[in-house]
């Protein structure tokens, strides 16, 4: 027999520890990877909740009481959410030359705004108009 024959074929120890080291860095991309897949994932539901938990509020506004113009906060399922809601008079820039009949409704800018982590990105905010009945004893500034 020659020489050649008698070699066993296989790896050496320097062949497989590089193999090694690729197998670790592409499980170390993938994971990553996987990672920030999960973390948007958790993001999408905070937002999808905190959007929910508007669309709620929102549609109370003015259901059992007036809206008035003010301020309001509370939070959602144990302070996991905190919203604040501003209603302000929209300030229409065609109402200063028409006349305002007391009695009639005015037009109220309500901004709401909900934050679930003190990151960017963990806040949204929504703004409407409502329309809502003019309070009598308010005195209209002509």
């Amino acid at each position: 027999m020659t020489a050649s024959r008698r070699r066993q074929h296989g790896f050496t120890l320097l062949e497989v520890i590089v193999a090694f080291a690729l197998l670790a860095l592409a499980l170390s991309l993938l994971l990553g990877s996987l990672s920030g897949a999960s973390r948007q994932v958790r993001d999408s539901a905070d937002s999808s909740r905190a959007t929910l938990h508007a669309q709620s509020l929102l549609a109370q506004l003015g259901a059992g009481e007036a809206l008035k113009p003010g301020r309001q906060q509370g939070s959602f399922e144990g302070d996991r959410y905190q919203w604040q809601l501003d209603v302000v008079p929209f300030a229409d820039p065609l109402a200063a030359r028409a006349q305002l009949d007391p009695g009639a409704p005015q037009l109220l800018d309500v901004r709401l705004a909900v934050r679930w982590g003190s990151e960017r990105g963990q806040a949204m905010e929504w703004r409407t108009l409502r329309l809502a009945p003019r309070d009598i004893n308010q005195v209209v500034s002509p």
